[in-house]
């Protein structure tokens, strides 16, 4: 597969976002006063996967060991920068006011940080006029061929990877033990900005791993998912849309079972 791709500037990408950030960039971000949401997905991992289990050591290499009452987990953090409407940094002109310190992310799109995720321009929020055959070369024959880019993506990958004990500990931090099953949803906590800031520059400075680890719960919009995963142990909770916890939930999908 072939793609080119011309940003157009319509700033379709720097609205109603919420931005995954690295610890550094989340940092900066809340001392800039703007605000940064804790998202949280767990899976259950009961026992080590194959080693050539290239999306399970993906995980893996993302997340940090918990328990759920008896079963074993692994919990994913995102730190991601919230606003509604446009990005506090977005200029009149549609012209980035950070450009040079601009988040990785906002340097990597449209092209993916997750290996496993092929891009698909459908699925963008670019206009079709930015994927105008003829314009910068993206992808050829499925690869991307920038090299910036790609060294891009590299660092991405290795910071995600680096602050999982700093996630780990902001997380012990502020109490926070509650995320959405991995392929169902996320769990979005908003904690106070001068407790996650003072929290995140104490974790960055002393990012061990808490003496005491949390009990994570697995929270669900889906019954089936709530039962399956008390029957091996785990500790779960069931949210609706009467639910009123200290978190939002954000599914992937809407309905229960």
């Amino acid at each position: 597969m072939d793609i080119d791709f011309k940003c157009t500037m319509c700033g379709k990408c720097c609205h109603d976002l919420r931005l995954p950030l690295t610890a550094s960039e989340a940092v900066a971000w809340l001392e800039a006063g703007n605000d940064v949401e804790i998202l949280c997905e767990a899976l259950p991992w009961p026992e080590e996967p194959p080693a050539d289990n290239l999306q399970a050591a993906q995980k893996r290499r993302r997340s940090f060991a918990a328990m759920s009452g008896s079963l074993p987990a692994r919990v994913v953090v995102i730190f991601a920068g919230t606003h509604a409407g446009p990005c506090p940094h977005l200029q009149p002109d549609m012209r980035c006011g950070i450009y040079e310190k601009r988040p990785l992310v906002c340097r990597i799109y449209p092209a993916e940080i997750n290996p496993f995720i092929a891009l698909v321009p459908e699925h963008k929020m670019c206009p079709p006029e930015s994927w105008t055959p003829g314009s910068s070369p993206l992808l050829r024959a499925g690869k991307l061929v920038d090299s910036d880019m790609l060294a891009l993506i590299q660092q991405s990958r290795d910071a995600d990877a680096n602050d999982v004990p700093v996630k780990q500990q902001v997380c012990a931090l502020l109490g926070i033990n509650h995320a959405g099953v991995s392929n169902e949803g996320f769990v979005a906590h908003s904690p106070d900005r001068v407790e996650l800031l003072a929290a995140l520059r104490q974790a960055s400075s002393e990012p061990a791993v808490p003496a005491l680890s949390l009990t994570w719960r697995f929270v669900s919009q889906r019954r089936n998912t709530v039962d399956v995963l008390e029957s091996v142990g785990a500790l779960g909770t069931l949210v609706d849309a009467n639910s009123t916890f200290g978190f939002q939930y954000l599914g992937l999908s809407a309905g229960s079972d």
